[in-house]
């Protein structure tokens, strides 16, 4: 009998989520540029609107291109479900709402996408969220800012603007011993470099819109779901209470373990797309899936540039004499190397490097 070995990453991102069309035979993922669907039967809908089955009933709520890039990329990732959304910051957005509210409160690392900061820092505070910040270079800053309304930590695999590495392991430990998800951004390593659901994470977001569309044509953001972390603890009332917009559904009980997702605890993701993307809309269009799809399918190659030519830039600046420091985690010298090596793949450290000129400002002009 012969082993059959997991796809590699290269794999996956041509080929995961996507049986070609029975009719067809399109080897490509069409483009499904419609609104509605229709169904076999009544029967059918029934089912459909029931949860008895997945299915598609309108596009802000699911799409079969759509569908195959949310699954593309949680494949990549090592999670069990998707949901994409327009933008990284809608994203975000919806991955923080469809677990905290008014008077709750995420303890964050403070080094951030800038977006992220100035939606945590100013926006969420207005719908009564407080955003509590750690320094991520500090491990042991996170467990005093927890508390019994705390319901998330969140953080960036790579920090702005030092390029730092997130602490998965000790921080992954106090999320879990407070019974609280990890929830990371993963835009600027990429799948191809690091994978946070290995590493103690629950929650992957990405903005499609950089290195996964990779050509600058089109926005987008995916939330994905880990399938790793009990929503039935008693710390999260909504996932465990009917949800009166959906016929006193209790996500937990429907979702821990769905059938029709090959029996994975897919709870999360499907409270965010039943509630938040259903109510605000945020949804991706088809064609923009389709470009992030395309993006996809060289992402693995592209990466390898990327860092290669990151690395490459940060070693020439390292001994340029303008030059007062560099910003780089695949540089011996950084602080951030043995994190680098400890949670990043094949010697990759990302296509992001930092640096200052000496005279600052001035002498940058």
């Amino acid at each position: 009998m012969t082993d059959k070995k997991a796809p590699a990453l290269g794999t996956l991102t041509l080929h995961a989520g996507h049986t070609p069309d029975a009719e067809t035979g399109s080897r490509a993922v069409p483009i499904y540029q419609t609104t509605s669907y229709m169904f076999r039967d009544t029967d059918h809908a029934a089912k459909l609107f029931g949860l008895e089955e997945l299915g598609y009933i309108y596009t802000r709520i699911m799409n079969p291109t759509t569908d195959v890039l949310e699954k593309r990329v949680a494949a990549l990732e090592g999670g069990v479900a998707g949901l994409a959304h327009a933008s990284g910051q809608a994203a975000i957005t919806s991955a923080i709402l469809n677990i905290a509210g008014t008077g709750d409160n995420i303890v964050s690392s403070a080094q951030l996408y800038g977006g992220t900061y100035t939606l945590f820092k100013y926006t969420l505070p207005k719908l009564g969220i407080e955003v509590r910040f750690a320094d991520a270079e500090d491990p042991s800053s996170f467990e005093p800012l927890i508390d019994e309304k705390t319901k998330a930590i969140y953080g960036d695999t790579v920090g702005n603007p030092k390029l730092n590495i997130f602490p998965f392991e000790e921080v992954s430990a106090v999320a879990r011993a407070a019974k609280i998800p990890l929830i990371i951004d993963n835009t600027v390593a990429s799948p191809m470099i690091c994978r946070p659901l290995e590493h103690g994470a629950n929650v992957v977001i990405h903005s499609l819109t950089k290195y996964i569309g990779g050509h600058g044509t089109s926005i987008g953001g995916i939330v994905v779901d880990g399938g790793n972390f009990d929503w039935g603890s008693g710390r999260f009332a909504e996932f465990t209470g009917p949800d009166a917009s959906y016929h006193g559904l209790v996500h937990w009980d429907v979702f821990k373990s769905f059938e029709p997702a090959g029996g994975a605890n897919i709870a999360y993701i499907m409270k965010m797309r039943l509630q938040w993307l259903r109510d605000t809309g945020n949804c991706t269009s088809p064609f923009n899936s389709f470009l992030h799809i395309q993006g996809l399918e060289t992402l693995h190659l592209r990466m390898e540039r990327h860092c290669s030519n990151a690395l490459k830039v940060a070693l020439f600046l390292e001994s340029h004499e303008a030059v007062s420091w560099v910003n780089y985690p695949g540089l011996s010298k950084s602080a951030h190397y043995a994190a680098a090596e400890k949670y990043f793949d094949n010697e990759r450290f990302g296509g992001l490097v930092g640096f200052g000129l000496k005279g600052g400002l001035e002498a940058g002009r």
